[in-house]
This record gives C-alpha cells, sequence and structure tokens, in this order.
C-alpha cells in the first residue's frame, strides 16, 4: 500500500487517511487481463463501508472527477475506491453486463469488490454504494446483479440508450436488480445521448429510474433523494450541461481533469456533495 498521508474530515473531526493501490482481474471479457484499482481509506481503528466508482468509455481512471468522488467519500468515512476496465470501447448490454461482472461479482474470487471487502479497514456488511459516469454509470446502475451488498448507486451521464446501443433491456426501470429508490442519476439538458434537449432527456430519465414529474420538470427527486436531475445550461460554467457537464469546458473533448467550477465544492443537487450524500443514508458507518 502507497502510504501517502492526508487529512480528511469525518463528521467534523480530522482524521488520517492513506491512498491505495490494488489490482482485480476481469476473468469474463478481457482475457484475465489485470486492472488498476486506486483508493482513499481511513487510518482510524475501524471497519468502513465501501464506495466504487467507475469513469467513462476512454476516461482516465484516476481523473478528476473520479478522485473527487473517492476523496469525497472517504471524508464521509468509506473505503473508496476508483477502478479500470477494458474502457476503450462501449456496447451492447451482454458486454456491458459482464465488464460490469468483472466489477462487482460478488462470488468472483478476483473481482475489485472482492479485493475491496478484503481489505482490513472494509466491511462489506455495513454495505456498498457505488457511482460512475457514462458507461461507468451504467455499470453502477447494474452492480447490485452481481453483489446484493450494493445498497445505492448514483449515476453521471445514465442512458437506457447511448448511440447505436439500445439498452433497455438492462437499464429500464425493473430490468436491472436495484430498486429505483435506490437511484440517483443526473443528465445534462444538452446531453446528446438522452437526445439532446431537455425534453428527450427528461424522457430517458423516465425509462431509467421510473420517476415520471410530469413535461417540465428539470428535476424529479423523491422523499429519500433518488430519482432524476437535468442539469440546465445555465449552471454550468461553460453554458453547455452536455454529457461531460462537470468538465469545466469543451464538452468530453474537453481536460477531463479541469473540473466545472461548482462541481466538486458546491451543493446544488446536481454537484457531486449533494450525490455522495444521497448515498450515505444507505450504509451503516
Amino acid at each position: 500500500m502507497n502510504r501517502c498521508m492526508k487529512l480528511i474530515a469525518i463528521a467534523g473531526v480530522l482524521l488520517s487517511t492513506s491512498t491505495m493501490a490494488a489490482t482485480f482481474t476481469d476473468t469474463y471479457r478481457a482475457g484475465n487481463t489485470n486492472f488498476a484499482i486506486r483508493g482513499v481509506e481511513p487510518d482510524t481503528a475501524a471497519k468502513f463501508p465501501v464506495f466504487i466508482y467507475a469513469v467513462g468509455t476512454t476516461e482516465a481512471f484516476d481523473n478528476a472527477t473520479a478522485l473527487a468522488a473517492i476523496n469525497g467519500m472517504a471524508a464521509r468515512g468509506y473505503v473508496a475506491a476508483t477502478v479500470n476496465y477494458a474502457n476503450g470501447s462501449f456496447g451492447n448490454c451482454n458486454t456491458l453486463s459482464g465488464r460490469a461482472r468483472a466489477i462487482f461479482d460478488q462470488n468472483g474470487a478476483n473481482s475489485a469488490v472482492t479485493r475491496l471487502c478484503a481489505r482490513g479497514k472494509a466491511d462489506c456488511s455495513k454495505g456498498i454504494v457505488v457511482g460512475g459516469f457514462s458507461q461507468g454509470s451504467v455499470f453502477a446502475t447494474l452492480a447490485r446483479n452481481f453483489d446484493t451488498r450494493v445498497r445505492a448507486a448514483y449515476g453521471m451521464g445514465t442512458h437506457a440508450s447511448y448511440s447505436i446501443f439500445n439498452l433497455n433491456s438492462c437499464m429500464a426501470n425493473g430490468n436491472h436488480t436495484l430498486p429505483n429508490n435506490r437511484l440517483r442519476i443526473v443528465d445534462g439538458e444538452a446531453d446528446s445521448f438522452g437526445g439532446g434537449n431537455a425534453g428527450a432527456n427528461r424522457r430517458d430519465n423516465q425509462t431509467v429510474t421510473g420517476f415520471n414529474c410530469g413535461t417540465a420538470a428539470f428535476s424529479c427527486l423523491q422523499t429519500n433523494g433518488s430519482g432524476w436531475i437535468i442539469v440546465r445550461n445555465t449552471e454550468v460554467q461553460d453554458r453547455s450541461a452536455d454529457h461531460c457537464y462537470a468538465r469545466a469546458s469543451g464538452g468530453c473533448s474537453g481536460n477531463q481533469n479541469s473540473l466545472d467550477q461548482g462541481f466538486a465544492t458546491g451543493n446544488a443537487p446536481w454537484q457531486l456533495n449533494a450525490n455522495l450524500n444521497f448515498l450515505t443514508q444507505f450504509t451503516e458507518r
């Protein structure tokens, strides 16, 4: 383990934490390929629930969004990690389910979740929560298909279809094991994968979550925070809430290590803090 130390705040108390690194093996779709895990875990003498994050297609697994997510969850009292995978391409439900299984297979000796749950600071009986962007958000939505300890998911750029790939058979509400009241997704108003405008993205969000708040809604959050949010163009730094709304500018071709000015620090419902807080209610800490 890399003993890179820093301080984080948990319930107002500063605690020492360490970064950690490991690997897992994709035995299903990538020819027994080993992939990297990068994480943060508290140093205090206790055991914690686990948070796993998956990036999108072609993204670096340790980009700014991933690191903000795992550091944010470590600060909330989790063994938190971002995982690499064969993300050079997208695929249909069969392909994406295979990749998700490699990460979340509860019975797989070499899966990412098994490796993380075996860590001394981890107690997966307290629950596992997950997050991801784009292809990674598909994995987050499907994670409970492969590990019953997964209690909630947060997805960015989450859809029932992506370009030529129709994922209704695995991503539509009722076609994945995760209940809709444990799923929270956030999509940009101009996200082309959801249709490129608020109306089309609204319909797609309804398909994934099952929640319908009418034809003009930009938010359909339920009492416990599950549901969906559409980020308005006016809310983001570059005035285009596209598929990569969390980046400062340039859409998905922009710098993945340059975040929108409020994404990691603000408290708006679409920004990171509110979504990480949603996850924490489902685990014991």
